[in-house]
């Protein structure tokens, strides 16, 4: 039985591994990762729902502008699993963001993506409607000017390493 489930494990291993080198192909090229593919990859082949959160930071949270007044945030395998900042490349957050009445407004994105923004921790950040249709991503400069004043913390506001 021990000897199934270590395989499932390194099975598991090997999809999340080639997935993060397929989402990452794109930006060897300078354009980023598609927006699409990750939706797919974060909805389908690998939910984000089954991740955990971070664990100084779990479950709905009171929010702040631009992400609602609610929030919810997951964390892939890799990235929860970083004792120290900076996260491991192919690490992705991604936070639900709520209104008042717990209604979901938008799904936003950070990937850890190798030689994609190199100037601000190599992150590729996407927001998302709640049905998929991608509103911004890249280097939005919104994201990127609020996210800089915790750049020593891998820009990354809700979990201190």
């Amino acid at each position: 039985m021990r000897s199934q489930t270590r395989k499932q494990a390194l099975v598991m291993s090997a999809i999340l591994l080639f997935a993060a080198g397929i989402l990452a192909a794109a930006a060897s090229a300078g354009q980023g990762p598609d927006p699409v593919q990750i939706w797919s990859h974060i909805t389908e082949t690998k939910p984000y729902t089954e991740w955990d959160g971070w664990p100084d930071h779990e479950g709905m949270q009171p929010g702040n502008s631009p992400h609602g007044v609610l929030h919810r945030v997951y964390v892939s395998p890799q990235a929860v699993s970083a004792e120290a900042a900076p996260v491991p490349y192919g690490s992705m957050v991604v936070k639900e963001n709520y209104d008042a009445g717990q209604t979901l407004q938008a799904l936003t994105v950070m990937f850890k993506v190798k030689d994609f923004n190199p100037d601000y921790g190599d992150w590729y950040w996407i927001k998302y409607s709640p049905e998929g249709e991608v509103q911004a991503s890249g280097k939005p400069g919104t994201c990127v000017s609020c996210h800089s004043v915790v750049s020593d913390n891998d820009y990354i506001f809700l979990h201190v390493f």
